[in-house]
């Protein structure tokens, strides 16, 4: 591979193909991700630069990767760069080139996991290699954690080890995806940093019927009407504005109108915003409910007896599983009685913003980004970073992007067609990770 000594954008691009290359695609399923793959390219890129690797696999082929630099004061904090190798997967047709060839084209990478995470993945692997190969003697400890199962909710990845292997990944502070994208504002460029994620509290609704002949549907009790009634009534469903911390830093940090800020107006203000913006604002100043999946039947010529949806549901800071039990019960009304629920209570999370890390942060790409300034933001989707969070560590989502990558194309990519990131993010991020290292560590 290429020499990073001047210039690691060749390098890390090298990288990133090859992450992307060995498609660990994760749909859920125990067996599925494959991340062994990508661990393996971890260990082998790794190997040689003196550092001594440990490995996780709590599932066959659902392999984590940890290395560390260790720091000379064990009282001093220390800083873990994080990124999942796992990806979700593609539907071919939608994709203009290859989602899985990692294809070099006019300076952009395509491939599925180029913008989640994967870019951040190799980036920090290549600086944290460089550190390595350079004898960098920290006084806080340097992790780096190439983690599998990201996509599935860390189940065999961040959730097993903090609850199985805490003193090996124990850490004050982790950075994650994902952030750091140029943002425009009447003050200059913006990078916002993901300080605070919405809490996950997916839940599985089912509906009871009884059983009959498809030929005689007159007077019956199918489970499935039922069911899309229901489905119907919760996509209808509005919880209300909240507006938190967070969120009004981000408006005034921005300087956007002062009626986002606003709960009694901001909804008005949303709907007239261009799609990508309209979505993500109202996404941090709302819970959300989105069904995804549903399940009913078993012979089409028969009268389901149940059905079972599965819905994605995105809570506010502050927010409980009881919470959104009594907003799915005002949503379903008198349709209340026929539903069985199952929350996952996966509440939000956040770290402060007045830390040593921010402050690092906020001088390295203040350099790196001439002009720009950092704002917090929340992460409407969910990251490892709350485990890590729960265990008592300051966790962030950032990076550092190019203005070629535009915000409304970064949010479409995130689990959507044709994901791509040009070599100039790739370079920048690089060089972040380095010089955070050195700011915050020495």
């Amino acid at each position: 591979m290429a020499n990073i000594l001047d210039d690691p954008t060749a390098e890390v691009t090298e990288v990133l193909q090859a992450f992307i290359r060995n498609a660990c695609v994760n749909d859920g399923t125990p067996d599925s991700g494959g991340e062994v793959r990508s661990a393996d390219l971890v260990t082998g890129y790794l190997e040689g630069s003196g550092l001594e690797l440990e490995y996780y696999e709590p599932h066959p082929g659902r392999r984590s990767v940890l290395a560390k630099i260790e720091g000379s004061d064990p009282t001093a904090p220390g800083l873990m760069l994080m990124g999942h190798t796992d990806v979700v997967p593609v539907n071919d047709s939608g994709w203009t080139h290859d989602p899985f060839g990692g294809e070099l084209i006019d300076g952009v990478v395509w491939g599925r996991g180029a913008v989640d995470m994967l870019n951040l993945t190799a980036s920090m692997m290549v600086a944290f290699k460089h550190l390595a190969d350079s004898g960098f003697k920290p006084r806080g400890t340097l992790s780096y954690l190439a983690v599998a199962d990201e996509e599935a909710s860390g189940t065999w990845g961040a959730e097993w080890l903090l609850e199985n292997e805490l003193d090996a990944v124990r850490t004050e502070n982790v950075i994650t995806e994902s952030g750091g994208f140029q943002m425009g504002s009447r003050g200059g460029i913006r990078l916002p940093v993901m300080v605070e994620e919405k809490g996950a509290l997916w839940t599985k609704l089912t509906v009871r019927g009884t059983p009959g002949h498809g030929s005689q549907p007159h007077r019956t009790d199918n489970a499935l009407l039922k069911a899309a009634e229901i489905v119907t009534r919760i996509g209808k469903y509005r919880p209300p504005a909240k507006v938190g911390n967070t969120w009004r830093s981000f408006v005034e940090g921005m300087q956007l109108p002062p009626e986002l800020a606003d709960p009694e107006k901001l909804d008005a203000v949303i709907e007239g915003l261009p799609i990508g913006a309209s979505r993500l604002f109202h996404s941090c100043t709302h819970t959300t409910m989105s069904p995804n999946v549903a399940r009913s039947g078993s012979k089409v010529n028969v009268i389901p007896d149940h059905a079972e949806v599965l819905i994605d549901i995105r809570a506010l800071p502050g927010e409980s599983a009881e919470d959104v039990r009594l907003m799915l019960q005002d949503a379903c009304g008198d349709l209340w009685s026929e539903v069985e629920l199952t929350i996952r209570d996966d509440v939000a999370t956040a770290s402060p913003i007045d830390t040593p890390l921010w402050d690092s942060l906020a001088r390295v790409s203040g350099r790196l980004c001439e002009g720009s300034a950092l704002v917090p933001m929340m992460m409407v989707g969910g990251t490892d970073n709350r485990y890590f969070r729960r265990a008592g560590a300051v966790g962030y989502g950032f990076g550092l992007f190019s203005e070629r990558l535009r915000f409304e194309d970064f949010a479409s990519m995130f689990h959507g067609h044709d994901e791509r990131v040009d070599q100039e993010s790739l370079r920048l991020s690089t060089e972040l990770w380095t010089a955070l290292a050195h700011d915050f560590l020495t």
